[in-house]
């Protein structure tokens, strides 16, 4: 401005508003505000974890779009046989764990995870293998199973970094043979059938579909690491397997991309655009009666509710600490109450569309196994899917981009051994739909059911029944650890010694080259 009068008025208001600042950010100073000390921290945490007391956990690190891998698993683990905790390493992923009742604690730096060990922990679950495992597994009063995020043919379902566990949990027979074909070093007697708990949700068919439309499911995994053309049918087939599919008029396709599609390969990335592309296209120009708005509203308000729920009101900028101190302690009522909202928000989201139209489903929800449900027929490749949709013992395809002949495709990969092979042209999926439509020409139905038992293991007793077994075998073998080392201990043996000091050199070297930050986020 000309105007020193203004001038002098807006330099005194910006002073003020300085100086208000400057005391504000100074009272972070006081003693109640100031961040407490690691060992203060750590004091609460040990006194934190004798009065809660965990026998179980699940340990996850991992990236951003991984957390589906924990995520899975969350069900299972608040039926455990004992007191489950959630160990995660880094901080983001707080904020990506779906709502559960089981605590979580957050160790950033290692040298703190190490107090796990004077801990009434016994055993550790693992659903994925990640860079920072190495470092929980030098805990020795602490048992380890590899349970995975989902069993499939491919190598990486065999990865030799599982002979580091204790324990490999599978979920049936077709599994543990392969392992031993891997011949990776896991030993047979090291691997423990449990089935799969959390595919309770996926219903079994119950004959042909009655509908208008037959509704399809096509569920393509991404390209993997490793370069393999037949890792996904996204590159190769995925174009020809949507245009067969939308070209005929009683075909409801659902699109259901794996979430790191074009993470590795952005001509995978590329691809799955204009497969959405073409589905969305095709939905635009079909018509036909849609639900009035009172579904819409459902579908608001059921959102609404559920979000509440699993969110435990966060505020949108929490962070990871808010968000531990809002989840609370384990309260039973809140995970049987998130369950019943979101069954009633998956109604109301499939209740919302007509029967009709075609769906790019991309977001967390709904999950794969809702859409699993809604689906007549599902088209994938070699992959977890395929084994955890057999649970509905319904028709299914696989697509074959390996450059395989059909015969030493089904010879190299048993999951694909009930399903219709589909070559690069995908000219096969007229006559996949016609089987479909018409049961009695479904060659493969009696295969789908005896291939189910052999991935999946029996139904009798429930994969949950046979999951806690395997959980209290391995917390008594941790306990029987304990014993013998406490009677060493006892008894002098000549060489014994306390490794404390050993752990804290260890534990300080490698969190030496670590990012600075809290001691535990809990």
């Amino acid at each position: 401005t000309t105007d020193a009068l203004w001038g002098g008025i807006g330099l005194a208001v910006s002073i003020v508003l300085l100086g208000g600042g400057t005391v504000h950010l100074a009272t972070w100073l006081l003693p109640k505000k100031r961040a407490l000390s690691e060992q203060k921290v750590m004091a609460w945490l040990d006194r934190w974890l004798a009065d809660y007391e965990p026998t179980v956990a699940m340990y996850f690190s991992g990236g951003t779009s991984s957390a589906y891998q924990a995520n899975m698993w969350l069900s299972t683990l608040s039926e455990v046989d004992g007191k489950p905790l959630i160990v995660l390493r880094e901080r983001f992923m707080v904020q990506k764990i779906d709502a559960t009742d089981v605590p979580i604690i957050c160790f950033p730096k290692v040298a703190t995870m190490f107090s796990l060990e004077n801990s009434t922990l016994k055993m550790v679950l693992h659903p994925a293998n990640a860079a920072k495992t190495s470092q929980v597994l030098r805990i020795p009063t602490i048992k380890h199973a590899f349970i995975n995020h989902g069993e499939s043919d491919k190598l990486s379902s065999c990865n030799p970094y599982a002979k580091a566990y204790d324990e490999v949990w599978v979920a049936g027979p077709a599994a543990r043979e392969r392992y031993q074909l891997a011949d990776i070093g896991v030993e047979d007697k090291d691997v423990v059938e449990v089935g799969r708990p959390q595919l309770s949700p996926i219903t079994r068919s119950t004959g042909a579909h009655q509908g208008t439309y037959t509704t399809v499911l096509y569920a393509p995994t991404w390209e993997g690491w490793d370069g393999n053309p037949g890792n996904t049918s996204v590159l190769l087939a995925g174009e020809n397997i949507v245009k067969h599919l939308l070209a005929d008029d009683s075909v409801r396709l659902l699109y259901k991309p794996h979430p790191m599609t074009g993470s590795v390969d952005p001509r995978a990335g590329v691809a799955n655009e204009r497969i959405k592309a073409m589905v969305r296209e095709a939905a635009a120009k079909r018509s036909g009666a849609r639900p009035g708005p009172e579904a819409a509203a459902e579908l608001v308000r059921r959102t609404a509710e559920l979000d509440r729920l699993t969110s435990t009101a966060f505020r949108a900028s929490a962070d990871e600490m808010e968000r531990m101190m809002l989840q609370g302690a384990p309260d039973g009522d809140r995970q049987s109450a998130v369950a019943e909202a979101t069954a009633a928000w998956e109604a109301a989201y499939w209740a919302s569309f007509p029967e009709w139209e075609h769906l790019v489903i991309t977001d967390a929800r709904p999950a794969i196994f809702t859409c699993f449900n809604q689906a007549d027929v599902l088209i994938s490749d070699v992959s977890s899917v395929v084994s955890d949709w057999l649970t509905s013992e319904k028709p299914y395809a696989v697509a074959n981009t390996s450059g395989m002949s059909e015969s030493d495709f089904r010879a190299g990969f048993p999951t694909v051994s009930a399903a219709t092979i589909l070559t690069p042209a995908a000219t096969e999926v007229p006559a996949l739909l016609a089987a479909v439509r018409a049961p009695e020409t479904d060659s493969h139905a009696e295969a789908r059911a005896e291939l189910k038992e052999h991935l999946l293991g029996p139904s009798d007793p429930p994969s949950l029944d046979r999951f806690n077994d395997a959980v209290r075998a391995l917390c008594d073998r941790a306990d029987e650890r304990r014993v013998r080392m406490e009677s060493r201990l006892a008894a002098e043996i000549p060489g014994q010694r306390d490794t404390d000091g050993d752990a804290d050199e260890f534990a300080e070297a490698l969190d030496s080259d670590s990012e600075s930050g809290d001691a535990v986020t809990a």
